[in-house]
């Protein structure tokens, strides 16, 4: 089997953990590094430590010119993507980026522009769909077992609370607090989700109605200082973090290089994304989702019910808690005789439900199967993050808002 080289942009924890190490370490038959690129050398330094001293780059153009690589893996902050990935393309290479694909309309269409003006290809790592839990829902759905889809009611919870790790708390504490960086958590974190739904029913969303409000975060703190590790208030905030020592390795050691830091606070004025948000979308194939999101709840997890013509499917993975004690997580099947099917689905281990270590067997192994298109594409990057641009956008101007005015060539989400 002949490797494929690959690049890196973005010196991340993204990039060292769910790639970097995992391809030095698992995938050495099939893939070779040869360059990492990063605004910070020193996080790009401790990347190419990790992974058996791969060439680090000042520069990313030359960094492709010199090293030629099959295919450049995309984990920069999420506004960046589309820099890169429109380059690469223009340079010959294949892309694999991670989600959201971008975070504007503007740069979704660059993207798929250049994929088609050059002839390479986009893969965007939507690794929630390979999870166990959400293939056997697809399965589900795609047997017919619960008919035509009418509706589905799609609820996911990111916790705040300090003993679990505060998932949803730390989105506010790092770039992804920002607009302008992260699209708000409707694009950079509600991707995974849209995505889902997209693929769950095969049809593409068309039309967005959204709220959303920042409830606990920013402004709304009682105090505030710059970073939790310099702050007077330590003792008396319920969010207060200290970076474990990958964290410190990778950001805290380098970040007199660019600035950035990892425990910025949550309640920084400067902070103008939702915590709490709530979508309404329409589908091309008749289907209709409600949707909510929020960063501020008690646990983490998900719920969602699907109607169909022949019966209605129901889902609760909670992840952190009392409920996410045990060994599998339940779908169960209500039909119209009053009758309920369980299917018990084991838990997998991995991030993402299992699904990271799948999504990498399938990006880095040549001919793995893939009979339920769990792989993804631009189209599919588009009509995700396309839902979240539009719901922002239905936010801001209080309206429904129509996908297809935020393209303009429709012909892109027609393939």
């Amino acid at each position: 089997m002949k490797k494929k080289s690959y690049v890196f942009a973005g010196a991340s924890s993204r990039a060292l953990n769910m790639y970097a190490v995992q391809m030095s370490n698992h995938f050495s038959d099939c893939a070779e590094l040869k360059g990492i690129y990063d605004i910070n050398q020193g996080r790009a330094e401790v990347v190419s430590q990790k992974c058996g001293g791969i060439k680090v780059y000042d520069d990313f153009e030359n960094m492709i010119k010199t090293e030629k690589p099959d295919c450049v893996i995309v984990t920069t902050v999420d506004a960046y993507h589309c820099k890169y990935i429109v380059k690469a393309l223009e340079l010959g290479c294949d892309v694999i980026t991670e989600k959201p694909m971008t975070i504007d309309a503007k740069s979704c269409c660059e993207i798929m522009n250049a994929e088609k003006k050059y002839g390479k290809k986009v893969t965007v790592t939507f690794n929630y769909r390979y999870a166990p839990f959400m293939t056997k829902i697809k399965k589900i759905i795609k047997s017919g077992e619960i008919g035509d889809i009418y509706s589905v009611h799609f609820e996911w919870m990111l916790d705040r609370v300090m003993d679990f790790g505060a998932h949803g708390t730390s989105y506010f504490r790092r770039w992804n607090g920002h607009m302008e960086k992260s699209g708000g958590l409707l694009v950079h974190k509600s991707t995974h989700h849209f995505d889902l739904v997209n693929w769950w029913l095969d049809q593409q969303p068309e039309k967005v109605s959204a709220f959303g409000k920042l409830n606990k975060y920013g402004k709304n703190g009682a105090f505030r200082g710059e970073r939790c590790c310099t702050c007077a208030h330590k003792s008396e905030c319920e969010f207060y973090y200290e970076l474990n020592e990958s964290e410190i390795e990778l950001y805290k050691n380098n970040e007199h290089l660019d600035g950035y830091h990892k425990d910025g606070c949550v309640y920084a004025e400067d902070i103008d994304i939702y915590d709490t948000m709530s979508v309404i979308v329409q589908y091309t194939g008749g289907a209709v989702m409600s949707y909510s999101l929020n960063a501020t709840a008690a646990y983490e997890g998900w719920k969602i019910s699907i109607n169909g013509s022949k019966g209605r499917l129901e889902a609760f993975l909670p992840e952190t808690g009392v409920q996410s004690l045990g060994n599998s997580n339940s779908i169960k099947i209500f039909d119209l005789s009053n009758m309920i099917t369980e299917y018990k689905v084991s838990k997998a281990n991995g991030g993402h439900g299992g699904g990271d270590v799948r999504l990498r067997d399938m990006l880095f192994h040549e001919g793995v199967p893939d009979p339920l298109g769990h792989s993804a594409g631009t189209l599919a990057g588009a009509n995700s993050i396309l839902v979240g641009i539009a719901a922002n956008l239905s936010i801001k101007e209080n309206r429904i808002v129509d996908i297809a005015e935020l393209i303009g060539d429709a012909s892109l989400l027609h393939r």
